[in-house]
């Protein structure tokens, strides 16, 4: 018996074993804690008859995808070349600290989860971070800080 939120990802999505990444990624957006259970990856296979360790695979290949819970706010930091040398690990270590996490981690109140990322296209304005899925870039310190002062003030 496969979850509904397989199942309507699948009707939506189609299912044909190349619609694998599609479905995964439609299954995502839609759990809870913005990730892909174990439970969810056997529905998939199941549903997609693929052997369950091409979904694995996959879903852990794809820096996009997460098989770990994760917060409200996922907040990805490009670590390719322009955003490196455009100080992006002052960047990363102003939300690490701002956040009092480090990378890979999700604050205990599960609002924030920060992750690195391969380039997301927004070398035009490095550094450039992902929050959700709007970009953020031309980042500076002081503007990483504002960014989460403003969400949590927001969660009040």
């Amino acid at each position: 018996m496969q979850s509904k939120i397989v199942m309507d990802a699948i009707n939506k999505v189609g299912d044909t074993q190349d619609k694998l990444l599609e479905v995964l990624i439609e299954v995502q957006a839609q759990a809870p804690g913005n990730y892909i259970s174990e439970t969810s990856l056997r529905d998939i296979a199941q549903g997609l008859n693929i052997p369950l360790s091409k979904a694995y695979s996959v879903a852990g290949f794809y820096s996009m995808l997460s098989t770990k819970e994760r917060g409200k706010y996922l907040i990805q930091i490009c670590n390719s070349g322009p955003c490196y040398i455009n100080r992006g690990k002052a960047i990363a270590h102003a939300f690490e600290q701002v956040l009092g996490i480090k990378m890979g981690e999700t604050t205990t109140d599960k609002l924030f989860t920060l992750e690195y990322t391969s380039c997301f296209g927004a070398c035009d304005v490095a550094p450039a971070i992902k929050l959700n899925d709007k970009v953020y870039g031309n980042l500076t310190v002081n503007r990483a800080i504002q960014i989460i002062n403003d969400l949590k003030e927001g969660e009040k």
